[in-house]
């Protein structure tokens, strides 16, 4: 047998696992089946891998196409699931729940589903957190409602006690809904499993507001957030024109990547500078952003800013703390420019009124808008449609208006990021008339 080529030992793996072979026919009856083998081939310049070391790869991907299957690996009506969602809220998470257990329910005839309550803490005995049956009954109405049923946490849990939580329940199938650090341990969850040699199948729907997770363009909650981050910036915007020499400063979620801003940014055109994470600046001098701003001041006499959270952290001191996920807990940038924007106008003399509006929490905890209502339903279905084919150690995606099976290798890759030197981050800037502002 010819050995294998260079190339062929680089490519990055997209197979999806499987518990075992499909042999159970399947209970629906529309025969719309999506087969094993059906792919769609993408290039990975065509994906936000910003700061991926990717040379000497092979850049074609095939990924397996989701989708209901014709032959099941568990017979589904035998079958007990759990739901568990992680982190920090996002719109459309009880949508998704939803999605989970009407599929679950009404087209796969499955035994039970049961929510674990507050994040992964739910499977740990110590924490004492009581599980919620999961009926249509139940869930019927609850995409109305932003947050989720079923709570959340944030941190660690120890993956063998989840498995043995797992295996005391008899639970065939579980689905986690969270973020970066949720479909990592989603896939030490996984590979716990897999070491006990267990049948269980473990999906993950990724979930982050901030839409960053590797290899899904868009994540669910992110349409909605950007819905309700332009009303902020337009009432921003009112209160800037309505005062002399009026400023507005508005933050806006995105830790590490500011797709949130850049968004927003495009869908109201009354942004003048839009601060992001992946784009460092200075304040001061020529080419600072107080000079800028200064200049702006005095052609128009007021001017929007937007900044998402984890902008500007080159000028605050790094901090050695870190969040219960594990992040590094970020410095107040917004904070920083209010002193800073203050001090700059006052030693000129030239009257400034600054408003600071910080929707964040707002905007994370509303219900979803119809399209990602819409989105998180497809979600749903096909994570369950993976789930009773015996797929596991994946994610369902959304990719170039495709739904898609990912294994966790690539969904926890790295995160994504805005590429600066993109046509997208060009229209931003066209959008704002924005100077270029110094890096350093």
């Amino acid at each position: 047998m010819a050995g294998k080529s260079a190339s062929d030992s680089m490519k990055i793996d997209t197979k999806v696992s499987v518990l075992g072979p499909a042999k159970v026919s399947s209970p629906l009856t529309n025969g719309l089946f999506m087969s094993d083998d059906a792919t769609i081939t993408v290039h990975v310049n065509q994906v936000n891998l910003a700061g991926a070391d990717i040379s000497g790869y092979a850049h074609d991907l095939e990924l397996e196409l989701a989708g209901a299957r014709q032959n099941l690996y568990f017979d589904s009506t035998k079958v007990k699931c759990a739901v568990v969602s992680c982190g920090g809220l996002c719109p459309g998470i009880n949508d998704v729940i939803q999605s989970i257990v009407m599929t679950a329910h009404y087209h796969y005839q499955v035994s039970g589903v049961v929510g674990i309550r507050f994040g992964l803490e739910g499977f740990i005995p110590k924490y004492r957190h009581d599980i919620m049956e999961l009926t249509p009954q139940k869930v019927v109405d609850i995409h109305q409602f932003g947050g989720t049923i079923l709570g959340s946490s944030r941190g660690p849990q120890s993956p063998s006690e989840i498995v043995d939580a797992l295996e005391r329940m008899n639970i065939n199938v579980l689905f986690v809904i969270g973020g970066d650090g949720s479909m990592k341990a989603a896939n030490l969850i996984a590979e716990e499993v897999r070491e006990r040699n267990q049948r269980i199948a473990i999906i993950g729907i990724p979930k982050t507001i901030d839409n960053d997770i590797s290899f899904v363009t868009n994540s669910f909650g992110f349409d909605t957030a950007v819905g309700k981050a332009t009303e902020a910036i337009d009432c921003a915007h009112i209160e800037a024109n309505g005062a002399f020499n009026g400023i507005g400063l508005v933050k806006l979620m995105g830790r590490e990547s500011g797709f949130i801003a850049a968004h927003a940014t495009l869908g109201l055109k009354e942004v003048n500078f839009v601060l992001v994470p992946e784009k460092p600046f200075v304040l001061k001098g020529e080419n600072g952003l107080l000079a800028a701003l200064e200049e702006r001041l005095k052609k128009r006499r007021h001017a929007v800013i937007v900044c998402a959270e984890g902008a500007g952290q080159n000028l605050l001191k790094a901090s050695a703390e870190k969040d219960p996920s594990g992040n590094v807990i970020l410095g107040d940038i917004c904070d920083l420019l209010c002193r800073e924007i203050k001090d700059y106008f006052a030693k000129k003399s030239m009257p400034i009124t600054l408003k600071f509006i910080d929707p964040s929490y707002i905007i994370r905890s509303v219900p979803a808008n119809t399209h990602d209502s819409i989105y998180c339903g497809l979600l749903g279905q096909n994570a369950v449609h993976a789930a009773m084919a015996g797929k596991t150690a994946m994610a369902v995606s959304s990719f170039m208006d495709q739904y898609v099976y990912l294994p966790f290798s690539l969904v926890i890759r790295q995160r994504r990021k805005l590429n600066i030197n993109s046509a997208y981050w060009r229209s931003v800037m066209d959008s704002t008339g924005q100077p270029e502002i110094a890096e350093s």
